[in-house]
């Protein structure tokens, strides 16, 4: 008997709601006067200048050591522009679902916000001081691109060449990272992504740090992340070499 399949657009509930909560944030900052955007911004972009003691002394940042911490996260729900956030929630959607799909809600918020803290601790290694604020959900989504790349191409898998179409190809177990590396899909996956996002680096340091328009830190920072962490939140058992058990996430994923 055929597997029923899933709706093309059959998104997690999570994800439309990250979508949402990103949209309309940018949407009410539309509306805002430059002195209160600016004001958002100093309260939720993560901005590296507040963690040099020798600038808050003469800078006042609002929301003292709290925002220090939050801004680690709430900067992936501001935007540049239109373009800024709509290549953002197209990517959001493509491998955030997938994620969000195995892991259940609660699970990739919280894969979510430690991705996202990654890449802004990236970002603050490499632009330590800086008045130039960090904004975007791409060191996040980068994290989610990792993360997916761990078990979309396995054979029964989302993009696996036995895949069917319907949830259980999420919850393929997933095999250790070293195995992942002898996939030449995964190989391929990981060289495309790193030399687009070197060449975004390049282009960053031919011109200056301070007008390059891609955080390709901050990405890199979160697809480290979520390449390293994905077993920490994954809630199916691994693959080993005995028979993979049966997988037991997406119980809770709303």
């Amino acid at each position: 008997m055929a597997r029923p399949s899933e709706p093309i657009f059959n998104i997690p509930p999570v994800i439309v709601w990250l979508c949402a909560a990103m949209a309309l944030l940018h949407g009410a900052r539309s509306l805002l006067s430059d002195t209160d955007d600016l004001s958002v911004l100093l309260w939720l972009a993560f901005i590296p200048a507040r963690y040099d003691p020798g600038l808050t002394n003469s800078l006042q940042f609002p929301g003292g050591i709290a925002a220090d911490i939050w801004t680690f996260v709430t900067y992936s729900f501001l935007h540049a522009e239109i373009l800024h956030i709509a290549v953002n929630l197209v990517w959001l959607l493509a491998f955030g679902s997938a994620v969000a799909w195995r892991f259940g809600a609660v699970r990739f918020l919280l894969f979510f916000a430690a991705t996202a803290a990654a890449g802004a601790g990236a970002f603050l290694f490499t632009h330590f001081g800086d008045l130039i604020p960090l904004i975007g959900a791409s060191g996040a989504i980068s994290g989610a691109m990792a993360a997916a790349c761990r078990f979309v191409f396995a054979e029964d898998g989302p993009l696996g060449v036995l895949s069917g179409r319907d949830r259980a190809a999420y919850l393929v177990p997933a095999v250790p990272l070293r195995e992942a590396l002898k996939n030449r899909r995964v190989v391929v996956f990981l060289a495309v992504w790193f030399v687009l996002n070197l060449l975004f680096g390049a282009s960053a340091l031919t011109e200056n740090f301070t007008n390059a328009t891609v955080a390709w830190e901050a990405h890199l920072g979160g697809f480290l992340a979520g390449l390293l962490l994905f077993p920490l939140f994954d809630p199916v058992p691994r693959l080993t070499g005995s028979a993979p058990l049966a997988p037991r996430g997406g119980e809770e994923d709303d």
